[in-house]
């Protein structure tokens, strides 16, 4: 399984986080609390500011440990463009992982997913500019590649605009750049959780026994994006290379004696989950572990991750079913395990 080192590795423009003030939007989320938690603790940034909407979320940070002098809590809302503004002054770098992420809500609420998802990310590149930001790195999705769900349609949305706004900043030293994985181990509305409360009752609900789909860890996505903040230029989308699995083998070893219900696929899931298609390829640089897709017919972009890794076969589609890797049962074992704790 892919698992991206604990320590730091040479990277190609040299930042010492400990000289840097990091802004994360949605910084009470599964994310931003993991991601805050790695960055004190191996990292000791000057300061980090967490920017999110609930106080409560807030307080409850606060008195799980998150209370160091160096942490400030702004309240605050990515569609408000004068409290970003605010809260990145002195700002060095912008972790942006605030947004609508429930397929279903942002189906039923299509003008609250717009608000947060496109015109907040908006508002938080103008924010960057006009506060001279250096870094900006922006948390997407594999559900923004051929959207089949608006949620999807909005990562999408984002990703368009944290790529081109490096045009806009010309002169300015800020750059914009983002990442996207898969699904995230026990996130919020993840399918192990599930299986694992209905496990009792003997009886699983599956949509559908082909599904598949891209998994890692909250900690190895935290990781990829510090990695990728150390290392972006301004204007990729860095894709990690990852492990698939099918939903029912997973079903099968959380719960091998249960039986299944077949619901069906939901309004607004595929079958299968795509990270690179075809056109996106031909812009593509492969590494050791990872993707750096590349802004086309930028002249903003100057193409150097073409000198450290290999472009793609025409054709190339990463794909969660044709994925060359797959998690075995001792990995999947391994990855719910965390879970099975919290459920006894």
């Amino acid at each position: 399984m892919c698992d991206f080192p604990r320590i730091r590795r040479r990277i190609l423009f040299a930042m010492n986080w400990s000289d840097q003030s990091v802004l994360v939007t949605g910084g009470t989320g599964s994310f931003g609390k993991k991601f805050i938690e790695v960055l004190l603790e191996e990292y000791q940034p000057k300061r980090v500011i967490v920017f999110s909407r609930d106080e409560l979320k807030q307080h409850e940070m606060r008195t799980a440990g998150f209370d160091q002098l160096n942490i400030r809590y702004f309240i605050g809302d990515v569609r408000d463009y004068q409290r970003l503004r605010r809260a990145m002054n002195g700002v060095d770098i912008v972790i942006h992982a605030a947004a609508l992420k429930q397929v279903p809500a942002c189906e039923y609420n299509p003008m609250e997913a717009i608000k947060t998802n496109i015109l907040g990310s908006s508002n938080v590149i103008e924010a960057a500019l006009d506060a001279n930001v250096a870094r900006v790195m922006a948390l997407s999705s594999d559900k923004a590649v051929n959207p089949v769900n608006l949620y999807g349609a909005t990562k999408l949305a984002a990703e368009k605009l944290f790529v081109q706004s490096n045009a806009y900043a010309a002169g300015l030293s800020t750059r914009f750049s983002c990442v996207r994985y898969g699904n995230v181990v026990g996130s919020r509305g993840s399918v192990i959780p599930i299986f694992l409360q209905q496990r009792d009752s003997g009886m699983l609900t599956i949509t559908d026994e082909r599904m598949t789909r891209f998994w890692l860890t909250l900690e190895q996505g935290v990781r990829f994006v510090i990695r990728c903040t150390e290392q972006m230029r301004g204007g990729e989308v860095f894709v990690p290379k990852i492990p698939s699995t099918k939903i029912a083998d997973l079903a099968k070893v959380i719960a091998p004696e249960a039986k299944w219900e077949i619901i069906g696929i939901r309004p607004g899931e595929k079958l299968h989950e795509v990270l690179i298609n075809e056109d996106e390829a031909r812009s593509t640089v492969e590494t050791k572990d990872m993707y750096v897709v590349q802004p086309s017919g930028s002249l903003w972009f100057g193409h150097e991750w073409q000198q450290n890794g290999q472009s793609l076969e025409s054709g190339f589609r990463y794909s969660s079913d044709k994925n060359p890797q797959w998690l075995t049962v001792d990995q999947i074992k391994e990855l719910i395990a965390p879970f099975e704790t919290r459920t006894m």
